[in-house]
Parts: C-alpha cells; structure tokens; sequence
C-alpha cells in the first residue's frame, strides 16, 4: 500500500510561480511512476505530467514550456514547477502513483489533493 501526500499549493498572481511537493510512504519499492493531474470545479481529472522512475518525463499540452516535473527517488518524491501561470490553472491537483507488485498487479494511488489558485 502506498500513501501520498501533497504540499505547496496557495494563490499566486497571473505570471507567478508555485512549487508542489508530493511524498510517498508505505510500499514505495514497487513504484514505477509518478505523476500529477488536476481538476477545476465541473470538470474532469486531466494529465498535467508524468514521470517514471527511470527519468522518463510526459507533459500536457498546456504544461509544456511552463511546468517541470522532477522526482527524488531516494525520497520517494515527486515535484511540479510551474511557472508563468494562468487563471486557467486553478483547480485542484493531485499526486499520483504507479506500483506493480510481484504478482505483477498494477495499482494506481492518489493523494488528497492541494488547491492551486491563480488570481487576474
């Protein structure tokens, strides 16, 4: 079982920048990616980027050029830069993972949740 958790998000102005952090905890030797997504109010949960644990990196469109994800292994973190933010970031992003087990089943874990707002 892996559990993850969320940190960094806040209200920033247009153009501004905000770090996230996500830290896992539990069964984190069967991690193979990491990743954020994020959802504002009515609609879906949509791919922001991705990470494997190799180094393997997967943006949205939106994202490419303004965020940047990186990850910590040996801490079990994963990061999202993002920088020169619109209002049409806000939402609520989440943390998510990928473990395959030695039965080779495939699970995927998300975490609470941090609120990103960006004022006009």
């Amino acid at each position: 079982q892996v559990q993850l958790v969320e940190s960094g998000g806040g209200l920033v102005q247009a153009g501004g920048s905000l770090g996230l952090s996500c830290g896992a905890s539990g069964s984190t030797f069967a991690i193979v990616a990491m990743g954020w997504y994020r959802q504002a109010p009515g609609k879906q949960r949509d791919l922001v980027a991705t990470i494997s644990s190799g180094g393997t990196t997967n943006y949205a469109d939106s994202a490419k050029g303004r965020f940047t994800i990186s990850r910590d292994n040996a801490k079990n973190t994963v990061y999202l830069q993002m920088n020169s933010l619109k209002p049409e970031d806000t939402a609520v992003y989440y943390c998510n993972a990928v473990s395959v087990y030695s039965d080779r089943t495939q699970y995927h874990y998300w975490g609470q949740g941090t609120q990103v707002t960006v004022s006009s």
